[in-house]
């Protein structure tokens, strides 16, 4: 089996600090007429034979469960979600523990496209996406990493533990960008490509 999970359960600190007043949640903000991690959402949902696919949400988490529809997706909130990514992925990994395998992506990655997605269904656990050699998500684990990475703890995420595995190059299909600030997101505006 294998199941899929967003992360988005940050703060989105750099997005709130140069946003104007009022902005509100990063993962809420808009993109092509729809919630920022709603463009996730639906990418890995459509991915056929990805089930569960779990949305791991914390900060902000009564919002975004008040704004934003996940289909088939399951949200849950993790309560160690301000300790950073990695307590989000080990609560994430604790939802799909039935999975031999997990494709992992990003909440502030909308334009990850589910051709990309597709791309990690049959790959070695270990495989991360790559875009023009730049390392990126989405990331396939196996239950492997998921042991290993019930200890990790901090912002780390998954990196060290990928660092030299297999790849998959995904520039032609998406740019991978991830959305930090407010800048980074009118330049997703400007690309003009959602992903549904």
């Amino acid at each position: 089996m294998i199941a899929g999970l967003v992360l988005a359960a940050g703060a989105g600190t750099r997005f709130a600090r140069r946003a104007r007043a009022g902005g509100g949640p990063k993962l809420l903000a808009d993109l092509h007429g729809r919630p920022l991690l709603a463009h996730a959402v639906d990418a890995i949902c459509a991915v056929a034979g990805v089930d569960p696919v779990v949305v791991v949400l914390g900060a902000y988490a009564d919002e975004v469960l008040a704004k934003v529809s996940f289909g088939r997706a399951r949200p849950v909130i993790c309560p160690e979600w301000s300790q950073g990514q990695a307590a989000s992925l080990r609560c994430g990994l604790r939802e799909v523990s039935e999975a031999d395998r997990v494709i992992v992506t990003l909440g502030d990655e909308p334009l990850v496209a589910p051709t990309v997605i597709e791309r990690f269904v049959n790959a070695a656990p270990g495989t991360r996406a790559v875009y023009d050699g730049h390392p990126g998500h989405p990331v396939l684990l196996g239950r492997q990493h998921m042991s290993a990475l019930s200890s990790l703890t901090g912002d780390r995420g998954a990196r060290d533990l990928l660092r030299g595995g297999p790849t998959i190059e995904c520039g032609r299909l998406s740019s991978g960008r991830d959305v930090d600030t407010p800048e980074d997101l009118e330049a997703l505006r400007d690309e003009g490509r959602a992903v549904l």
